[in-house]
């Protein structure tokens, strides 16, 4: 390929980018490939394309209504942001020797295999036992579809901040929505993992719902 296309300094976030031509048609080609594949399984699943409101929002401000999780953007758009941030930091401490646009494929492609999960039967019932998912019923395309550019936009920001500026954004996103809506990505992984009747999880809920 003649000269080197990255060049990378020891600060994560301090990346300095050169990309290739036929590389860089290559990774846009393969990116597209994966939000194919993603929109595909989705409306095998049956998950429909736009809201079933029939709206059309750039935003949802209420955590209990039908378009959550509809839409193009909501507050669960941060922790898919946050997810960026922690694949970049995975990936540059595990593979650091891998051109930026390559891990950027495998930090989609493992978004685009929890999206797909998200939106599986069974996942989809054990949200609904949590107080703020009660109504859930999967993710639409376009929204499914806008998570993976939010992982995809937080990884990228990372790559350009020193990781302590990433980690303290983490910690402002996680503070701010646990403040607004009861919810974030921490307390989504807890409830995803931990038993229902646990009592801690039935604090957690309790505590949720009085956001109503």
């Amino acid at each position: 390929m003649g000269a080197e296309l990255y060049v990378f300094e020891t600060e994560v976030g301090s990346e300095v980018t050169r990309p290739g031509g036929m590389q860089q048609y290559w990774i846009y080609g393969a990116a597209a490939a994966l939000l194919a594949f993603q929109a595909t399984v989705l409306h095998v699943f049956g998950q429909p394309f736009f809201a079933t409101s029939g709206h059309l929002l750039l935003w949802v401000n209420d955590p209990f209504s039908p378009d959550m999780s509809q839409q193009l953007a909501d507050w669960y758009s941060f922790s898919h942001i946050i997810h960026g941030f922690i694949f970049f930091g995975l990936l540059h401490l595990a593979a650091p020797q891998l051109p930026f646009g390559v891990r950027l494929l495998i930090a989609m492609g493992i978004e685009i295999g929890w999206e797909i999960t998200e939106n599986t039967p069974a996942t989809i019932e054990h949200y609904r036992q949590q107080a703020l998912a009660a109504g859930y019923r999967g993710d639409s395309i376009l929204n499914s579809l806008s998570d993976t550019f939010m992982m995809s936009t937080g990884f990228f920001v990372a790559s350009r901040l020193r990781a302590r500026t990433v980690v303290a954004i983490t910690l402002a996103f996680e503070i701010f929505t646990a403040c607004m809506i009861r919810d974030n990505l921490t307390l989504n992984v807890i409830n995803l993992f931990a038993p229902s009747d646990w009592a801690p999880i039935r604090a957690i809920h309790e505590w949720q719902a009085g956001a109503e």
